[in-house]
Protein backbone atom coordinates (compact mmCIF):
# COMPACT_ATOMS: atom_id res chain seq x y z
CA UNK A 1 0.00 0.00 0.00
CA UNK A 2 1.27 3.28 -0.87
CA UNK A 3 0.87 6.46 0.96
CA UNK A 4 -1.24 8.08 -2.03
CA UNK A 5 -3.44 4.77 -0.92
CA UNK A 6 -6.84 6.93 -0.09
CA UNK A 7 -6.99 3.85 2.80
CA UNK A 8 -3.47 4.58 3.88
CA UNK A 9 -3.15 7.58 7.17
CA UNK A 10 -6.67 4.94 8.92
CA UNK A 11 -5.17 1.63 8.00
CA UNK A 12 -1.13 3.21 9.52
CA UNK A 13 -3.64 4.31 12.62
CA UNK A 14 -5.31 0.86 13.05
CA UNK A 15 -1.88 -0.82 13.02
CA UNK A 16 -0.60 1.39 15.52
CA UNK A 17 -3.60 0.56 17.71
CA UNK A 18 -3.19 -2.94 17.24
CA UNK A 19 -1.73 -5.79 19.95
CA UNK A 20 0.10 -6.99 17.46
CA UNK A 21 1.69 -3.93 16.12
CA UNK A 22 1.30 -1.34 18.37
CA UNK A 23 4.74 -0.82 20.31
CA UNK A 24 6.80 -0.73 16.85
CA UNK A 25 7.80 2.37 16.05
CA UNK A 26 6.51 3.88 13.04
CA UNK A 27 9.08 4.02 10.90
CA UNK A 28 8.73 -0.16 11.10
CA UNK A 29 5.17 -0.17 10.66
CA UNK A 30 5.27 2.00 7.66
CA UNK A 31 7.70 -0.50 6.00
CA UNK A 32 5.38 -3.50 6.56
CA UNK A 33 2.90 -1.43 5.33
CA UNK A 34 4.13 -0.31 2.18
CA UNK A 35 4.98 -4.40 1.69
CA UNK A 36 1.49 -5.13 1.96
CA UNK A 37 -1.52 -4.88 -0.16
CA UNK A 38 -5.02 -3.81 1.13
CA UNK A 39 -7.65 -6.50 -0.10
CA UNK A 40 -11.68 -6.58 0.66
CA UNK A 41 -13.03 -10.30 0.46
CA UNK A 42 -16.88 -11.15 0.60
CA UNK A 43 -18.83 -12.74 2.71
CA UNK A 44 -18.63 -16.76 2.35
CA UNK A 45 -15.35 -16.98 0.27
CA UNK A 46 -13.83 -20.17 0.54
CA UNK A 47 -10.10 -19.98 0.77
CA UNK A 48 -9.29 -24.05 -0.30
CA UNK A 49 -5.95 -25.70 1.69
CA UNK A 50 -3.66 -25.59 -1.47
CA UNK A 51 -4.29 -21.76 -1.22
CA UNK A 52 -3.84 -20.47 2.53
CA UNK A 53 -0.56 -21.38 2.84
CA UNK A 54 0.98 -18.95 0.07
CA UNK A 55 0.13 -15.47 1.79
CA UNK A 56 0.13 -14.51 5.46
CA UNK A 57 -2.87 -11.97 6.00
CA UNK A 58 -3.75 -9.23 8.88
CA UNK A 59 -7.16 -8.35 9.68
CA UNK A 60 -8.32 -5.06 9.59
CA UNK A 61 -11.88 -6.25 9.80
CA UNK A 62 -14.68 -8.72 9.96
CA UNK A 63 -14.42 -12.05 10.77
CA UNK A 64 -12.45 -15.32 9.65
CA UNK A 65 -12.37 -18.50 10.63
CA UNK A 66 -9.90 -21.68 9.69
CA UNK A 67 -10.77 -24.97 9.80
CA UNK A 68 -10.72 -28.83 9.43
CA UNK A 69 -13.29 -30.93 7.69
CA UNK A 70 -13.46 -34.77 7.41
CA UNK A 71 -14.31 -35.67 3.37
CA UNK A 72 -16.47 -38.70 4.30
CA UNK A 73 -18.60 -37.89 6.74
CA UNK A 74 -19.08 -34.21 6.42
CA UNK A 75 -17.66 -33.16 9.80
CA UNK A 76 -16.07 -29.70 10.44
CA UNK A 77 -14.29 -28.47 12.94
CA UNK A 78 -12.88 -24.72 13.83
CA UNK A 79 -9.95 -24.48 14.82
CA UNK A 80 -9.25 -20.34 15.18
CA UNK A 81 -11.68 -17.59 14.69
CA UNK A 82 -10.16 -14.28 14.18
CA UNK A 83 -11.36 -11.09 14.56
CA UNK A 84 -10.28 -7.47 13.59
CA UNK A 85 -6.34 -7.01 14.27
CA UNK A 86 -5.48 -11.09 13.70
CA UNK A 87 -2.71 -12.43 11.93
CA UNK A 88 -3.59 -15.68 10.10
CA UNK A 89 -2.12 -18.38 8.43
CA UNK A 90 1.02 -18.65 11.61
CA UNK A 91 2.03 -21.69 10.34
CA UNK A 92 2.97 -21.48 7.18
CA UNK A 93 4.34 -18.17 8.44
CA UNK A 94 6.62 -20.43 10.88
CA UNK A 95 7.67 -23.33 8.74
CA UNK A 96 6.62 -22.33 4.80
CA UNK A 97 4.71 -25.61 4.54
CA UNK A 98 1.27 -25.82 3.30
CA UNK A 99 -1.45 -26.94 6.43
CA UNK A 100 -4.73 -28.61 6.02
CA UNK A 101 -6.45 -25.98 6.52
CA UNK A 102 -9.79 -24.25 4.74
CA UNK A 103 -10.20 -20.50 5.55
CA UNK A 104 -13.90 -18.68 5.17
CA UNK A 105 -15.02 -15.77 5.66
CA UNK A 106 -17.96 -14.80 8.17
CA UNK A 107 -18.35 -11.66 7.11
CA UNK A 108 -16.83 -9.43 4.18
CA UNK A 109 -13.62 -8.53 5.72
CA UNK A 110 -10.61 -5.90 4.79
CA UNK A 111 -7.28 -7.21 5.12
CA UNK A 112 -3.45 -6.79 4.71
CA UNK A 113 -2.14 -9.64 2.40
CA UNK A 114 1.88 -10.31 2.19
CA UNK A 115 3.22 -12.79 0.38
CA UNK A 116 4.69 -16.00 2.78
CA UNK A 117 8.43 -14.94 2.02
CA UNK A 118 8.43 -11.36 2.18
CA UNK A 119 6.77 -11.82 5.53
CA UNK A 120 9.42 -13.93 6.74
CA UNK A 121 11.98 -11.59 5.63
CA UNK A 122 10.25 -8.50 7.15
CA UNK A 123 10.48 -10.18 9.96
CA UNK A 124 14.07 -11.15 9.53
CA UNK A 125 14.67 -7.61 9.34
CA UNK A 126 12.79 -6.65 12.33
CA UNK A 127 13.28 -8.70 15.41
CA UNK A 128 11.71 -6.14 17.63
CA UNK A 129 8.65 -7.74 16.06
CA UNK A 130 9.36 -11.21 17.49
CA UNK A 131 9.19 -9.95 20.96
CA UNK A 132 5.13 -9.38 20.07
CA UNK A 133 4.51 -11.94 17.92
CA UNK A 134 5.94 -14.75 20.07
CA UNK A 135 3.79 -14.38 22.70
CA UNK A 136 0.70 -13.87 19.75
CA UNK A 137 1.92 -17.24 18.86
CA UNK A 138 1.56 -18.50 22.33
CA UNK A 139 -1.99 -16.86 22.57
CA UNK A 140 -2.60 -19.31 19.24
CA UNK A 141 -1.19 -22.63 20.74
CA UNK A 142 -2.83 -22.20 23.43
CA UNK A 143 -6.08 -21.57 22.42
CA UNK A 144 -6.02 -25.17 20.21
CA UNK A 145 -4.74 -27.03 23.43
CA UNK A 146 -7.88 -25.72 25.55
CA UNK A 147 -9.70 -27.23 22.48
CA UNK A 148 -8.23 -30.35 22.45
CA UNK A 149 -8.24 -30.53 26.19
CA UNK A 150 -12.42 -29.64 25.87
CA UNK A 151 -12.48 -32.66 23.70
CA UNK A 152 -11.16 -35.23 25.45
CA UNK A 153 -12.09 -34.23 29.07
CA UNK A 154 -15.68 -32.58 28.69
CA UNK A 155 -19.00 -32.94 27.62
CA UNK A 156 -20.86 -30.96 25.22
CA UNK A 157 -22.78 -28.30 28.04
CA UNK A 158 -19.53 -27.49 29.59
CA UNK A 159 -17.58 -27.58 26.16
CA UNK A 160 -20.62 -24.64 24.63
CA UNK A 161 -20.17 -22.92 28.24
CA UNK A 162 -16.55 -21.99 28.00
CA UNK A 163 -17.01 -21.22 24.43
CA UNK A 164 -19.18 -18.72 25.25
CA UNK A 165 -16.92 -17.42 28.08
CA UNK A 166 -13.92 -17.13 26.58
CA UNK A 167 -15.43 -14.43 24.33
CA UNK A 168 -16.85 -12.61 27.10
CA UNK A 169 -14.86 -9.38 28.13
CA UNK A 170 -14.96 -8.39 31.76
CA UNK A 171 -17.91 -6.68 33.06
CA UNK A 172 -21.31 -6.75 34.46
CA UNK A 173 -22.46 -10.00 35.63
CA UNK A 174 -25.45 -9.85 33.63
CA UNK A 175 -26.31 -9.27 29.75
CA UNK A 176 -23.32 -9.67 28.15
CA UNK A 177 -22.68 -10.24 24.10
CA UNK A 178 -20.11 -12.17 23.79
CA UNK A 179 -17.47 -10.70 21.19
CA UNK A 180 -17.18 -12.78 17.36
CA UNK A 181 -19.85 -15.23 18.36
CA UNK A 182 -22.42 -13.14 19.15
CA UNK A 183 -24.78 -13.56 15.94
CA UNK A 184 -23.18 -16.94 14.60
CA UNK A 185 -25.43 -20.20 14.06
CA UNK A 186 -26.05 -22.49 15.81
CA UNK A 187 -24.71 -25.12 13.81
CA UNK A 188 -21.21 -22.93 13.68
CA UNK A 189 -21.15 -22.90 17.08
CA UNK A 190 -21.71 -26.74 16.93
CA UNK A 191 -18.35 -26.69 14.50
CA UNK A 192 -16.90 -24.60 17.26
CA UNK A 193 -16.57 -27.44 20.07
CA UNK A 194 -16.69 -30.89 17.69
CA UNK A 195 -20.64 -31.05 18.46
CA UNK A 196 -23.40 -31.04 16.15
CA UNK A 197 -26.22 -28.39 15.48
CA UNK A 198 -29.67 -30.08 17.08
CA UNK A 199 -27.34 -30.71 20.39
CA UNK A 200 -26.63 -26.84 20.55
CA UNK A 201 -29.70 -26.26 20.14
CA UNK A 202 -31.29 -28.03 22.76
CA UNK A 203 -28.51 -26.85 25.32
CA UNK A 204 -28.96 -23.19 24.25
CA UNK A 205 -32.92 -23.82 24.54
CA UNK A 206 -32.73 -25.45 28.02
CA UNK A 207 -30.27 -22.65 29.38
CA UNK A 208 -32.64 -19.89 27.70
CA UNK A 209 -35.38 -21.96 29.63
CA UNK A 210 -32.94 -21.55 32.96
CA UNK A 211 -32.21 -17.44 32.50
CA UNK A 212 -29.12 -18.30 31.83
CA UNK A 213 -28.92 -16.76 28.02
CA UNK A 214 -31.11 -15.15 25.91
CA UNK A 215 -30.93 -17.14 22.38
CA UNK A 216 -32.62 -16.89 19.41
CA UNK A 217 -31.27 -16.81 15.15
CA UNK A 218 -28.40 -14.50 15.15
CA UNK A 219 -28.45 -13.46 18.62
CA UNK A 220 -26.53 -14.66 21.81
CA UNK A 221 -26.48 -12.61 24.58
CA UNK A 222 -25.46 -14.28 28.22
CA UNK A 223 -27.92 -13.02 31.32
CA UNK A 224 -26.42 -14.76 34.02
CA UNK A 225 -22.77 -15.27 34.01
CA UNK A 226 -22.48 -16.92 37.51
CA UNK A 227 -24.94 -19.11 36.11
CA UNK A 228 -22.90 -20.00 33.05
CA UNK A 229 -19.38 -19.99 34.78
CA UNK A 230 -20.99 -22.93 37.05
CA UNK A 231 -21.72 -24.82 33.92
CA UNK A 232 -17.82 -24.43 32.69
CA UNK A 233 -16.64 -25.87 35.86
CA UNK A 234 -15.04 -22.70 36.24
CA UNK A 235 -14.91 -20.69 39.60
CA UNK A 236 -16.30 -17.13 39.12
CA UNK A 237 -14.41 -14.89 41.48
CA UNK A 238 -17.42 -11.54 42.30
CA UNK A 239 -15.71 -8.29 43.09
CA UNK A 240 -17.09 -5.84 45.24
CA UNK A 241 -19.95 -3.34 43.80
CA UNK A 242 -19.36 -1.41 40.82
CA UNK A 243 -16.21 -3.36 39.71
CA UNK A 244 -16.05 -6.03 36.61
CA UNK A 245 -16.19 -9.73 37.35
CA UNK A 246 -13.09 -11.48 36.11
CA UNK A 247 -12.89 -15.53 35.26
CA UNK A 248 -10.31 -16.91 37.60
Amino acid sequence: MTPESPFYENTLRFLKDSPLFGQLDEATLIDVLQRCRRETWKHRRLLPAEETWQRFHILLSGRVRLSRSNPESGRMITLFLHGPGDGFCLFSLLDGQSHDLMLETLDDVVLLSIPMDEARQWIDEHPAFNRLLLPYIGEQMSALADLAADLALHDTEVRLARLILRHVDDGKPEHIEPRLINDLSNESLAEMIGSVRVVVNRQLQHWKHEGIVDSHRGYLMVEKLNLLAQRAEQRLAVLPDKAPVSLQ
